[in-house]
């Protein structure tokens, strides 16, 4: 009756059941940016921010939101994730910092979810840590650069 597979034939929201679909190998890397000046970067950079090492923090804290995601997204299913990396890049020629997210697991659904949570939740961490330096600080581009695995297939997103 209808094509939405998060709501019943009654119409209300419900977890999709994926007990019948195969396991496979599947992986979803995701970004997010933050935008800062460049006197913000260059405290970050240089170890000199007063409450530490602003990408270790933002590193274990992108971790620990992918573990989190069914917790945080309603109809998420809890997930057994194998490997999550986050990665951050400072970009000063563009006054940003770049974070990269990679969720990878042998199971029935996908990590896209994870893999954005962790970008994003790393870039908030970001801007909490700096958010005492520069308010106006500007997350952006949060998106999913790529997945694999699943039904679907194969996804790469055309992206700078």
């Amino acid at each position: 009756m209808n094509d939405f597979t998060h709501i019943n034939q009654q119409g209300d929201a419900h977890m999709v059941d994926v007990t019948e679909k195969s396991v496979t190998q599947r992986q979803a890397i995701a970004e997010s940016c933050i935008e800062m000046s460049a006197s913000t970067l260059a405290l970050i950079l240089s170890g000199q921010h007063h409450k530490g090492d602003v990408f270790a923090t933002a590193r274990i804290a992108g971790i620990m939101a992918a573990k989190k995601t069914a917790d945080l997204i309603p109809l998420c299913h809890p997930l057994a994730l194998t490997k999550v990396e986050v990665e951050i890049m400072p970009e000063p020629e563009l006054n940003r910092v770049r974070v990269q997210a990679l969720c990878k697991l042998s199971g029935k659904t996908g990590v896209e979810m994870e893999a954005l949570t962790a970008a994003s939740i790393a870039a908030l961490t970001i801007y909490d840590m700096c958010k005492a330096v520069q308010k106006d600080m500007v997350i952006t581009q949060t998106r999913l650069l790529e997945k694999q695995g699943g039904k679907s297939g194969h996804f790469k997103g055309k992206y700078d």
